[in-house]
This record gives structure tokens, C-alpha cells and sequence, in this order.
């Protein structure tokens, strides 16, 4: 199964693989493998590129298996994937893509017992993800995602209860709620920190972490939920900047402006200890001036990022952007690109030092191994196998900002 994109698209790997191993088949390695999955990402043009080197790739194995192309591409572009090789079929419907799978190894084996796993996911990650949330109403200018993934869906209370209930009894310690744009989750009235409520109160999760969201939903509802959890929820955010220049933001039709994303991520450090915020951001966007570059850098400095996902903007088809008059040269491009993984790199350390002397949660993911409630690598002084969720007082800080600790 090869994944690209989203944490989205990780989480809908995980459910294909358990309904396949569900029908008594397994994961291998792509050099042995009757049938290769590619989960595909349209996010951006260079992502689609990755999409069709890695299906002609898959196509070309000795064993000559059949190849599922699945995910946003194969929504948007099913006759370009599917003429890629002759034994590339397109599924775009990801609901079906096991279906696919099983009747071409041959039908359903059904009644083989379930392969023991080390994680509790088939794929071997320790914190599952449960997506909550799929598609968006936005509409940024650079972004096609949306035309792939359809209007914004919600799946209701009570299911995502059930599945957090599933996830604890296979074991997992902290689960990630994912989702297109998570932070619109609403069904029956019920919004984001409603759910997130249901699950603190109906589930014994040890902790529930929040993947990206967007900055408008950050409220501060939001906020005092997370202060309030005593660590139930990961004191952790990704909200998503993608610039931190005014005009830059418009010409994406993003619908907040700087001071407005900096007061909400100011109140959540406020308001809840030891946070640590990611974001994204897109250099070069087309027409970024050498002031409107600066600009976004010294916003990012502000708000003390423990960690920047810096993304070259890359021309995409279909969206308005790619129409936009000034597209910025790749030189220019690599080098401010260069300039705010440098950045990256630099507060992430600081962050990192800043909790040295302060207590967390950390769930181990090998023996005495783990991830903070901020998402940061740490090393423990005790040899703890994988999922527990251990409380620790951070020691010290490496270089590369792992974080080393004392288990309490």
C-alpha cells in the first residue's frame, strides 16, 4: 500500500487494511504483492507528479500486479491514471477500493484468523487516527482538494464514540481526530467541541489529539475545552497560516488576516500550558514580493511555531491561482523556502527547551521511545514497551530538539 498526502489519507490507508486483513489477506512488501494500493494526493502539481511516478512504479514490479489508484486524483483524473498501464484500474470511491482488492486476489477469505499486531493499526502506527470529517466548503485559491473531496460531510456523535471505543480496546492510548477541515465537524447541530466533550465524558481514551485545523475555528469555546481536559486532550495545534502577509492572504482567498490568526493562537497559549502550535505555509505563492516574503517570516517568529510544514508552491491545473500574472521564478522559491526550514529548524529547539523542567504525558511508540502532548520525539529513562501513556518531567532538550525525560 504506497500513501500519499494528507494525515486524511493515512487514516483511510489504516481502514483498507483492516478490511482486507478483515477478508483473510495481508500487507507485504510492494515486490511481492498481488495487488498495490496507491492512496493518491492532488494537493498540489508536484504531489500529482509523485501520484503518477508512483503508480507507473508499482505498474512495472516483476510480479506485475494490479495496481488501485484511489484518492483525490483518481476523482478528478480516473482516464489519465487509468491509461498510466494496462494493469492500473481507478477506484475513486476509497469505500469500495477493499472490495476491489478482494475480488481480484480472488474473493474473500474470511474466517482466517486476524494477523497479531504490535500497534493498533495494520499499518503500525500507535496513535490511530478516526476520520470525523471529509470535504470542504472553502474555496482558496490554490487548493483543488475540494472539488475532489466534495462539500463538507460529518460523521455523527455517537459512530465516532463507537470508534474511539474500538481504537481503546485494541490498545490504542491517544487517538488523532482527522478530518478535510476538521474544525467545520458539525452534524445535528453539534459542532467540534461537542464531539470532543462526548469523548472526554462516554470514552476512556487516555488522550485525544486534534490534527490541522483552520484558524477561524480556533474559539474560544475550542480553547477553554483544551485548557480544561488535564491533558485528555494533547495540548497541541496545527493551525493552518499558509502566509503571514495580509495581501499574500487575499490573493489566496483565505477568510482571516494575520493580527486575526495571532489573536486566536495568543489566547490559546494563554490559555493552556506547555501548548505547542504547527502550522503551514506556502512561499512563493504567486506575486510574494521580497517585502511580502519578510513579512510572513517575521510573523512566523512571533508566534513561536514549534514546527513549520513549508510547501514550495508548485502550479496547479485547475485552481485559480495557476492563472494568477507574476508566478514566482524556482530559484527564488528554493531559497525562501531554504530560509523558513532554517527558521523551522531554530524555534523548534527553542520550543523544545521551553519545557525543560515542565511535566507531560508521553505515549511510547518503542521501548523507551515516545511523543509529548506536543508532539515532540522523546527519549526515556526507562526501557517502556510501546502504548502506555506515561506521566514524565522533561530533563533536557538535544540539539535536535528531542526531548529528553524522567518518568514519574
Amino acid at each position: 500500500m504506497v500513501n500519499l498526502g494528507c494525515r486524511v489519507n493515512r487514516v483511510e490507508c489504516d481502514l483498507i487494511a483492516r478490511q482486507l486483513e478483515e477478508a483473510g489477506f495481508s500487507l507485504g512488501p510492494q515486490t511481492l504483492a498481488d495487488v498495490v494500493i496507491v492512496n493518491t494526493c492532488a494537493v498540489t502539481g508536484e504531489a500529482e507528479a509523485k501520484t503518477r511516478k508512483a503508480i507507473r512504479r508499482a505498474a512495472r514490479m516483476p510480479q506485475h500486479p494490479l495496481v488501485i489508484a484511489t484518492g483525490c486524483v483518481a476523482s478528478l483524473f480516473a482516464d489519465s491514471l487509468a491509461a498510466l498501464a494496462p494493469n492500473v484500474r481507478v477506484v475513486a470511491s476509497k469505500s469500495e477500493v477493499a472490495r476491489s482488492a478482494i475480488a481480484a486476489l480472488g474473493g474473500s477469505c474470511a474466517g482466517v484468523p486476524l494477523p497479531p499486531h504490535a500497534t493498533p493499526t495494520p499499518t503500525g502506527r500507535t496513535r490511530p487516527g478516526i476520520k470525523v470529517q471529509d470535504g470542504c466548503d472553502l474555496r482558496c485559491s490554490y487548493c483543488i482538494v475540494w472539488k475532489a473531496r466534495g462539500a463538507s460531510a460529518s460523521t455523527p456523535v455517537e459512530q465516532v464514540v463507537a470508534q474511539v471505543e474500538n481504537a481503546v480496546a485494541g490498545n490504542a492510548r491517544e487517538v488523532v481526530l482527522t478530518g478535510i477541515n476538521l474544525g467545520c465537524y458539525a452534524h445535528a447541530g453539534r459542532r467540534l467541541p461537542d464531539l470532543l466533550e462526548a469523548l472526554l465524558e462516554q470514552t476512556q481514551v487516555g488522550r485525544l489529539r486534534l490534527s490541522s485545523i483552520e484558524p477561524q475555528d480556533v474559539d474560544d469555546r475550542l480553547i477553554e475545552l483544551m485548557a480544561a481536559s488535564r491533558g485528555r486532550i494533547a495540548p497541541y495545534l496545527h493551525v493552518c497560516l499558509q502566509s503571514g502577509s495580509d495581501s499574500v492572504l487575499r490573493r489566496m482567498a483565505r477568510i482571516y488576516t494575520a493580527d486575526e490568526f495571532a489573536g486566536r493562537v495568543e489566547r490559546a497559549y494563554a490559555a493552556i500550558g506547555n501548548l505547542a502550535v504547527e502550522t503551514d505555509l506556502i512561499v512563493a505563492f504567486p506575486g510574494e514580493t521580497e517585502e511580502e516574503f519578510e513579512e510572513s517570516r517575521a510573523f512566523c517568529e512571533r508566534m513561536r511555531f514549534s514546527h513549520i510544514h513549508v510547501f514550495r508552491y508548485s502550479k496547479r491545473p485547475g485552481t485559480r491561482a495557476a492563472e494568477l500574472p507574476d508566478q514566482v521564478p524556482p530559484a527564488i522559491s528554493a531559497e525562501r523556502s531554504g530560509i523558513i526550514r532554517s527558521l523551522s529548524e531554530r524555534m523548534r529547539y527553542e520550543r523544545a527547551c521551553s519545557f525543560v523542567g515542565t511535566d507531560d504525558l508521553v505515549i511510547t511508540q518503542a521501548v523507551g521511545r515516545g511523543v509529548t502532548g506536543g508532539l515532540f520525539e522523546c527519549t526515556l529513562d526507562q526501557p517502556l514497551a510501546s502504548d502506555a501513556l506515561v506521566p514524565v518531567r522533561i530533563a533536557r532538550a538535544a540539539e535536535d530538539a528531542t526531548l529528553k525525560a524522567v518518568v514519574l
